[in-house]
């Protein structure tokens, strides 16, 4: 396979890790976290931790993260790129953000101070709940009292970014944090520098993605990940495809139920749902 794109998709694991995950590229993500957490203070440096961490014990499931670091206050982050809809995304992101806060205990006499920890979650899919909000795609949870609907304790937020939701327009684009969005959801997609986006950082983002400046073996590991991200995409369209297949009949059988319960005639039925004669006879039996 060789791809014809320009610039690489920033969804498959080669590129968002070239992109947010090497020391030459940190000024990167130094970048987009600070437009994420401007209200708690500029990050200046960041340094990579491993990204991998085991269980306590044999039974518990290991946990890998996309990209695990720590800026100079010692403040942990996950980053993920979330490329498929999945059960229990939401336990897994809080399951993830145990292992950060655990790595905090220290031996002998600890006071139990915590540095922050924020789990950041770019998703390529939208959540159930405000699927039908498109004005609404960044979340920022932090843990709240009900009753005063306060922020209880800041030291843990987990930050969503739905980017299928955001449609602005290259001429539409007002902040920084804009810019990240639509370079994020579109990279793939273009063939030149927007001409909006002339910030040093959005320079150097553009000559790390353009494919024609990998070597070999990056563009071998690039094409194979490339693969695998399109497989994924199509097993999900398909999938959902399906389901919206199945839901349209469901749904046409479902009326024609009622309608023949109601004695309405036989035309009256095919002209509603677009079932033919036979079909609503079978019904009838």
């Amino acid at each position: 396979m060789t791809t014809t794109d320009k610039y690489i998709n920033p969804f498959t694991d080669f590129g968002f890790k070239k992109l947010f995950g090497t020391e030459a590229n940190k000024d990167l993500l130094i970048d987009f976290l600070n437009e994420l957490i401007k209200e708690q203070g500029k990050i200046t440096d960041l340094t990579y931790l491993k990204n991998e961490h085991i269980g306590r014990s044999e039974f518990d499931r290991r946990a890998i993260f996309d990209i695990y670091c720590e800026n100079e206050r010692g403040e942990k982050f996950i980053v993920e790129m979330q490329k498929a809809k999945q059960n229990y995304f939401k336990d897994r992101s809080l399951y993830y953000a145990t292992f950060p806060i655990r790595d905090q205990a220290m031996s002998g006499s600890w006071s139990f101070e915590l540095k922050a920890v924020y789990t950041v979650g770019i998703l390529d899919f939208v959540f159930d709940e405000d699927a039908l909000d498109n004005d609404y795609y960044h979340y920022e949870v932090k843990l709240m009292e009900t009753t005063k609907k306060e922020v209880f304790y800041d030291k843990l937020t987990f930050i969503y970014l739905e980017l299928p939701k955001f449609s602005k327009t290259e001429e539409q684009l007002e902040t920084h944090f804009d810019k990240w969005l639509y370079l994020l959801k579109n990279l793939p997609n273009l063939e030149r520098r927007p001409v909006k986006l002339q910030e040093k950082v959005f320079e150097h983002l553009f000559e790390v993605a353009e494919i024609a400046k990998f070597n070999s073996l990056e563009l071998e590991r690039y094409e194979d990940s490339l693969k695998v991200y399109r497989d994924l995409k199509n097993v999900i369209d398909t999938a959902v495809d399906e389901a919206q297949t199945k839901g349209k009949i469901e749904g046409k059988i479902e009326i024609a139920l009622i309608m023949i319960n109601s004695n309405e005639p036989i035309e009256k039925i095919k002209a509603y749902t677009g079932l033919t004669e036979e079909e609503i006879s079978k019904l009838k039996k």
